[in-house]
């Protein structure tokens, strides 16, 4: 029995025993080893190589098959049974396949060799064995870490428990908050603007309720043409502000309309779409409407104001109001100073699709005006008498000079029945309204 103390230990990268009876055999292994760095240990005997199992820590155990007193077969099945983690490989040196079957079944062999050896298959052999080995031990290092610290955290869950519970409640309760406060600030947000386009229509004399119409179809058009629900949003939000501009001219082009301007006052009055972006500019969540109504008397074709933009140079989103301010514009009677039926509306957005016009978008808009009188049946238009707390409003409730009480998705509550009953009898007006459910 011999065992080899390496100068360099302290680089050593694995134990090997090498157990054969044949001295010979023992020093050409172990020449071929050291270079490798291994540590390792020789026994001329399976007795003696046992004895070297119980005081050293080995990794890695070549054993010979043919040995007196004690077999190959018979020495691995004994490190098997009290070392089952060190890897045996076996060496043989004949072509006895029951005994090599044996002494696998038995031994537990992770991989035999036959003699004379290939050097490198051998170094490689014992390599991977090596390594399989190093995996096991760290895959069980982490196992046990692994362990404890589920134990820990255990602990420390059930400690807490009751503490994240709590937490979690709270923040919950705090989410819920935020989220009803941004969705009230969206909401006064949006009433407020309407709020101006009522200011902004008062000023310049048009019908009320004009421009959350034209508001309304420019979303459902912007949604039928793709564009996502924030686009959407932004081209809702030009549509209510679209005439902003307009509060910087004078009173005598505002209450004309376009066919009775003169050259001075059209040149003034398609000022105003610059106007309203200067305006919207300081506002950081309008500046991108302010974009879109700057652009809406641009043409398809080119021939357009400001920038004589055309065809996709135009934002998608004044294209959309170019095409819904018209059709209100016409349908009003605010455009030409009378109003246009319907099926001349469309005749009149048809012929002008590729030059006022973008062609496909006209083709969109069609279709969202067929879908709107295919749903207008779901709407009931009630008195006042027959209002109920829960009901909601499908379309904004103003006056008959346009003044905005509340806007469409408004739920009713009491105090608001109340309140628009008493504004009939002083104002001696009668309001029909449209709501979602007359029998809610």
């Amino acid at each position: 029995m011999e065992t080899l103390d390496s100068d360099q230990s302290a680089k050593q990268i694995g134990s090997i025993l090498i157990v054969d009876d044949e001295p010979s055999v023992l020093s050409a292994l172990r020449r071929l080893l050291r270079q490798c760095r291994y540590e390792i240990h020789t026994a001329e005997s399976g007795s003696a190589g046992l004895k070297i199992l119980e005081e050293h820590p080995i990794d890695v155990v070549i054993s010979d098959m043919r040995m007196p007193n004690m077999s190959g077969a018979e020495f691995l099945a004994s490190v098997r049974s009290r070392w089952p983690d060190t890897a045996r490989l076996l060496l043989t040196g004949y072509a006895d396949i029951a005994s090599v079957v044996s002494a696998i079944n038995e031994g537990g062999v992770y991989h035999y060799l036959q003699k004379p050896w290939d050097d490198q298959d051998l170094l490689l052999t014992v390599k991977r064995a090596i390594e399989e080995q190093a995996l096991r031990r760290e895959a069980a290092r982490l196992g046990e870490l692994t362990r404890v610290q589920n134990e820990q955290l255990k602990q420390f869950n059930a400690t807490l428990e009751a503490q994240v519970k709590a937490r979690t409640e709270e923040l919950g309760q705090t989410v819920m908050f935020l989220e009803k406060a941004e969705e009230d600030l969206k909401c006064n947000f949006i009433a407020m603007l309407k709020v101006c386009a009522n200011m902004i229509e008062l000023r310049c004399g048009v019908l009320g309720g004009q421009a959350s119409r034209i508001a309304d179809l420019a979303r459902q058009l912007a949604l039928e043409a793709g564009l996502s629900e924030y686009e959407a949003q932004e081209t809702y939000f030009a549509g209510l502000l679209l005439g902003v501009g307009k509060l910087a001219l004078p009173d005598a082009i505002v209450q004309k309309t376009v066919d009775k301007f003169t050259p001075t006052e059209a040149r003034s009055y398609y000022q105003h779409p610059l106007h309203a972006q200067m305006t919207l500019m300081p506002v950081a969540n309008l500046q991108a409407a302010g974009v879109l109504i700057r652009h809406q008397y641009e043409r398809y074709d080119g021939r357009g104001t400001p920038n004589s933009l055309s065809g996709p140079e135009i934002p998608m989103g004044a294209r959309i109001l170019a095409i819904v301010r018209d059709f209100e514009g016409l349908r009003s009677g605010a455009l030409l100073g009378r109003v246009v039926p319907d099926e001349k509306i469309t005749s009149v957005l048809r012929s002008q699709a590729g030059m006022r016009y973008d062609p496909a978008l006209v083709d969109d808009f069609l279709k969202v005006l067929k879908a709107r009188q295919a749903s207008g049946l779901d709407h009931a238009c009630i008195d006042t008498a027959r209002l109920k707390m829960g009901m909601k409003l499908a379309d904004d409730l103003r006056t008959s000079r346009g003044v905005l009480l509340m806007t469409s998705g408004s739920v009713l509550e009491a105090h608001h029945i109340a309140q628009i009953r008493r504004f009939e009898e002083t104002e001696g007006e009668r309001f029909s309204v449209y709501v979602c459910d007359a029998e809610a």
